[in-house]
């Protein structure tokens, strides 16, 4: 898409201090993978909390998180893009408890998915099967093996794949700028083809719900997306309820 707004110096003080925050910690992220063959993502990521490698406080830091570049590049572009006018409207404060709501948002959606994954094959596990995955899954996962057991594979497999990025929160960013400004007229760059906001929100909101549906085990988290925009649009009906403007 083209950009919307003023230059990287002209961004308002929260968007500028969340893209420089999740570009320092990938940069972090890179150093200590390349020095020290730490994986920070392994370790600020979020886990199930049934893992042994969950940790309360990855319930916040996954967002800061990002598995390579151009997941940091996309999400990033769109806050930039989206997020200065919305900061710009709303404030400072307004904007940053509508961007860590959509994010915490969107990681319970998206462990609430993972808690119906885990149910099913919890269920389909003997429970002395099911015993032997949480006591030695982690273990056999650090050290690159897996179970021969298919539904055991995947349980292992779901306990120790962290979920890493900022998408819930910033396609909650893109669902309030749909709101706000609906009729702006932005260009695509696949295809090159003007859409006013409101299109393309609804595009994305219809293609990330069939996307969660048809692929259920996809390394995207898609429900996480649809989660950041529907308690987006919860909190924007909240305010427009509790305040005079929609503002």
């Amino acid at each position: 898409m083209n950009r919307i707004g003023s230059s990287f110096f002209g961004l308002q003080p929260v968007v500028k201090n969340l893209i420089m925050l999740n570009v320092l910690m990938s940069l972090a992220s890179w150093v200590t993978q390349s020095v020290f063959a730490i994986n920070l993502g392994t370790k600020l990521g979020l886990y199930f909390p049934v893992s042994e490698q969950f940790m309360p406080a990855q319930i916040v830091t996954h967002m800061f998180m990002h598995d390579g570049f151009w997941h940091l590049f996309f999400n990033m572009y769109a806050l930039f893009l989206f997020g200065n006018m919305l900061e710009n409207v709303w404030g400072p404060k307004r904007f940053f408890i509508y961007y860590i709501i959509c994010g915490l948002g969107a990681a319970l959606t998206h462990e609430s998915v993972i808690a119906l994954q885990y149910s099913n094959l919890a269920h389909a596990l003997s429970p002395g099967n099911l015993q032997i995955v949480l006591n030695e899954g982690t273990a056999l996962f650090k050290q690159g093996q897996g179970f021969t057991d298919p539904d055991m594979l995947k349980l292992e497999m779901l306990l120790n794949t962290p979920t890493v990025g900022a998408s819930g929160a910033i396609f909650g960013v893109l669902l309030a700028f749909g709101v706000l400004f609906p009729n702006t007229q932005l260009m695509l760059l696949f295809p090159p083809i003007p859409i006013k906001a409101k299109y393309l929100v609804m595009g994305y909101g219809a293609l990330e719900l069939y996307l969660a549906i048809a692929q259920p085990g996809s390394d995207i988290a898609h429900a996480a997306h649809i989660g950041g925009m529907i308690f987006g649009y919860i909190l924007i009906r909240y305010w427009r309820k509790t305040t005079n403007t929609l503002y």
